[in-house]
């Protein structure tokens, strides 16, 4: 494990750890006075900072099982399994403080390392707040996430893919945002950005100064991404969806230069 990975893992265990002493200084003053009103107004702000620290550890996934749990800790639960109800605010806290005991007992497993989100490294929250489409922009964070995995695991050619996606989505959405007839002026080909290639979506980016020559730097199997026909033939390496990682976060920074 990397000295990096290691303070970073000890910096998590330091604040779960504080927040499970707050925990259960809340969950001790709701059992004896419930309609505490200081208690219920500082039992939403732990529940908030339990919700940034779980969402950081699951890696900004909803799946994650960990997210999933912090979730359920709100519901009561009926014979049959189905969400019934909400719980008395003790027991969330109750619940809540369980969820943060399992991610402690997680990051502590030194032998086999955090299994808590592998590829996350509390991913910057405004990472894509360049994109114009805000609808976009949890796609492409999420998308990010699952190539960083993918590449940890050494899935090269997921990597790969995921990357490109990334890459393509950000452009199309920096292209549309600038308009088709300022992209004229640019001698941008005519017809709608959805019928561009990739290639050519990249080539009007840079003529229209949105990118410079990053993308110059893409090997031949990110190029033709989209053509199932070339991943057939060519394998994807190491190298390669290192390589188109790399120049993801070149344009990434090109589309925000005040990152």
């Amino acid at each position: 494990m990397n000295e990096t990975l290691q303070t970073q893992i000890e910096i998590y265990l330091g604040h779960l750890d504080g927040l499970i002493r707050r925990g259960r200084e809340v969950r001790d003053t709701l059992a004896a006075d419930p309609s505490n009103e200081s208690a219920i107004a500082a039992t939403r702000a732990w529940q908030e900072n339990c919700g940034v620290t779980i969402n950081q550890l699951s890696g900004g996934s909803k799946a994650h099982w960990l997210a999933r749990s912090f979730s359920q800790a709100f519901l009561m639960r009926s014979v049959d399994g189905q969400a019934a109800e909400g719980a008395a605010p003790d027991q969330i806290v109750e619940r809540l403080l369980d969820v943060l005991e399992q991610a402690v007992a997680v990051l502590s497993q030194k032998d086999q390392g955090p299994i808590i989100a592998s590829s996350s490294q509390a991913p910057p929250p405004r990472r894509f707040e360049f994109v114009h489409n805000p609808e976009l922009r949890p796609v492409v964070e999420q998308a990010y996430i699952e190539s960083r995995r993918c590449f940890e695991q050494g899935h090269y050619e997921e990597a790969l893919q995921t990357s490109c996606g990334i890459l393509e989505a950000i452009v199309t959405d920096a292209l549309e945002y600038k308009g088709l007839s300022a992209l004229a002026a640019a001698g941008a080909p005519p017809g709608n950005i959805a019928d561009w290639s990739f290639e050519t979506r990249l080539s009007v980016a840079e003529k229209a100064d949105l990118i410079r020559g990053g993308c110059a730097r893409l090997p031949p199997t990110a190029r033709t991404y989209r053509d199932p026909k070339s991943h057939a033939i060519a394998e994807v390496s190491e190298r390669d969806a290192r390589q188109t990682g790399q120049v993801l976060h070149v344009i990434m920074r090109d589309l925000d230069p005040g990152r």
